[in-house]
């Protein structure tokens, strides 16, 4: 360990960066020069990237380079052995199925210990409010990006719709109401939320039960509250062991990703995923650093902190996946737990913000893509839906797809464009969930923030 302690400190954080850049960026080339007919220079320039992050790996050992490495190996295993890549999403499956197992316990823990081992039954209301405020305010910002984006870039003009497609049976769901949101917001059987990972009704759950303790006397309190917080800290120590795991998970499960549509698949929809990148770069520089400075917040110890569960997101196209972590992260980053157990879960359903630029995007490249202009008037028309049907649908499988759907469902677009887009969901899912961690792990800074 003092070896491993000296080598590390004779790394500098700057060079690391630029070390890390240029891996990325040899990589990076190398997987985009097969499309040009250079598959052999593209291959050498693949393997340096992979080298160039390998020994920044071993000499600065962190999660997050280890997990950015493991990404690069399943990108160049999905495009040198697709065959082999296209089977291997057990190590992503079984991470996944370990995050779950965890996720209830630890929420049910750190939300009940929170109120009832501080005494802040009076706060959860005044950061309620709050956090609904923020979640509302940033996921319409994104919403507004999105349109901007796609009405720039025009992604979707000239896209020509397969015709198999145009007449493909899309299996509809309808978008939850707003009562029913609410009313789903409340378990009506804890031991069926927690099977089924409802994350925001065990999340309710644990504020009722946590303010029900808070009103009971101290003796009949402290034994219980103490034996939660012992579960907390047991759940925090089981994730930093799966978390072992998350390098290996991440890269399993690009390479299948890559196994499974290949690079060229790209071509046709190439502006569409590179619009919706840099809407999330734009996004980023122009809403997410000015709140970040606004309230204060140290930036580069912001950065490290939310890197490594964004990366897990970005890798297992998962923003649950990244839970536990963020969360844990949050705490050392010098958040109460309190808070971070409650804004961080409840965000998962209604601060979905790659969700929502991702979402007005989709929505604007269904028209473009049938040829449609849409007025001022129906663009409007469709933000104020997709600010309603995109709220509390986190647990819905193929969320995306429902909110498309009742979107052109109610300003009249056609459907098939929605499955083209499908084709190519899980590339921009990385983003998206990368995106979503990141801005629920911003808003409990920013929360905890205004508490002072």
């Amino acid at each position: 360990m003092p070896a491993s302690t000296t080598t590390l400190s004779q790394v500098s954080p700057g060079r690391s960066s630029l070390a890390a850049l240029a891996g990325i960026i040899l990589f990076g080339a190398g997987a985009l020069l097969p499309l040009a007919h250079l598959a052999s220079i593209a291959e050498t320039l693949r393997w340096a990237g992979i080298a160039a992050f390998l020994l920044l790996a071993l000499r600065r050992p962190s999660l997050l380079l280890w997990t950015l490495l493991a990404m690069l190996v399943g990108v160049e295993l999905g495009i040198d052995a697709p065959h082999i890549a296209a089977h291997v999403r057990l190590p992503g499956d079984l991470f996944l199925r370990l995050i779950r197992m965890i996720v209830a316990p630890l929420l049910f823990a750190t939300i009940t210990t929170g109120i009832a081992g501080h005494h802040e039954l009076r706060s959860v209301g005044r950061i309620a409010i709050k956090a609904l405020i923020y979640f509302e305010v940033v996921t319409t910002l994104g919403l507004l990006f999105g349109v901007i984006a796609m009405n720039l870039s025009g992604a979707g003009w000239g896209v020509t719709v397969p015709a198999g497609l145009a007449s493909a049976p899309v299996a509809a769901q309808q978008p939850q109401t707003w009562d029913q949101i609410i009313l789903n917001l409340f378990p009506e059987n804890i031991a069926q939320a927690v099977a089924q990972n409802q994350i925001l009704q065990v999340a309710v759950f644990s504020i009722l039960f946590g303010s029900a303790l808070a009103l009971l006397p101290e003796p009949k309190r402290s034994p219980l509250v103490v034996v939660l917080q012992s579960l907390a800290d047991v759940m925090f120590q089981l994730t930093r062991f799966i978390m072992f795991l998350a390098p290996l998970a991440a890269g399993a499960a690009i390479a299948y990703t890559i196994g499974n549509t290949g690079v060229g698949t790209l071509l046709p929809l190439a502006r569409l995923v590179g619009t919706y990148y840099v809407a999330i770069a734009a996004f980023s520089l122009l809403v997410l650093l000015p709140i970040l400075i606004f309230f204060r917040i140290p930036l580069s110890k912001f950065l490290r902190a939310v890197g490594e569960p964004a990366a897990i997101g970005f890798a297992t196209t998962s923003s649950e996946a990244a839970l536990p972590l963020a969360m844990e992260r949050m705490e050392e980053f010098g958040v109460p737990r309190w808070i971070v157990s409650f804004v961080i879960p409840t965000g998962y359903s209604f601060n979905m913000t790659g969700g929502s630029l991702y979402i007005s995007m989709a929505a604007l490249f269904v028209a473009q893509a049938a040829g449609i202009h849409l007025t001022f008037g129906r663009i409007c028309a469709m933000l104020l839906i997709l600010m309603a049907t995109s709220k509390g649908i986190a647990g819905v499988p193929r969320a995306s797809l429902v909110v498309l759907l009742a979107t052109a469902s109610a300003i009249r677009l056609p459907t098939a464009p929605i499955l083209l887009i499908l084709g190519i969901d899980a590339l921009m899912d990385m983003g998206r969930s990368s995106l979503n961690v990141v801005g629920n792990c911003m808003a409990a800074a920013v929360i905890a923030r205004t508490e002072r």
